[in-house]
């Protein structure tokens, strides 16, 4: 995650030379890498990241606080602390932690996180969770919220990993599943807040 400042010059354009990274993250696997970036209604830039790739998530990396892949991260990029080019909103679910927990994270247990969009009126944050093999998932996230990846995938225990179905007490089920068979990826999407078709508002 790099920072430029817009050239004087052109408003649509960054000076390389005032380029600044924030954050590195190194990606195991090919595949599950990055997906959206944008600030929140709180004024703090999120982060969406997969679990790092391959199947099944091998390192359970979505379900390990101490990584930041499978995660949703929030930083405050108006400040710096610790030695980063940014600082750690306190009100993160991992402010301040003694477990070694990485207190970047806002929400755990993604596997591929493509897009995500805020809700402006209610401050909602909408994320679509590209499924494996079985279902496609939107969730909405909240502070410190588990969506169960990879013990579960949408509202079924993942086949091959969790076929007991063991530890899903407290992850949070989708707003939303389907068959992965039956249609695309869960990308994204938006609540509509128009007023050309009142029939969609409050519709994601």
């Amino acid at each position: 995650i790099v920072r430029y400042r817009v050239s004087p010059s052109n408003p649509d354009s960054a000076l390389k030379s005032t380029e600044l990274i924030l954050l590195t993250i190194a990606q195991p696997y090919s595949n599950h890498n990055g997906g959206a970036i944008a600030f929140g209604t709180d004024g703090y830039l999120y982060l969406c990241f997969g679990d790092g790739g391959s199947a099944n998530d091998p390192e359970n990396r979505a379900q390990n606080r101490a990584e930041l892949l499978g995660k949703i991260l929030r930083i405050d990029v108006d400040q710096t602390a610790g030695g980063n080019n940014y600082a750690i909103p306190v009100t993160n679910p991992y402010f301040g932690n003694t477990q070694g927990w990485r207190q970047e994270i806002f929400a755990i247990g993604l596997r591929n996180p493509w897009k995500f969009s805020f809700d402006v009126p209610t401050g909602r944050l909408f994320c679509g969770d590209v499924g494996q093999n079985a279902r496609e998932e939107f969730n909405i996230i909240v502070n410190g919220g588990n969506y169960g990846w990879r013990l579960m995938e949408g509202r079924i225990c993942t086949p091959g990993v969790n076929p007991s179905c063991l530890d899903t007490a407290g992850l949070i089920r989708p707003i939303w599943d389907y068959v992965w068979n039956s249609g695309a990826s869960a990308v994204g999407g938006y609540v509509y807040r128009g007023s050309q078709y009142p029939w969609l508002a409050g519709v994601y």
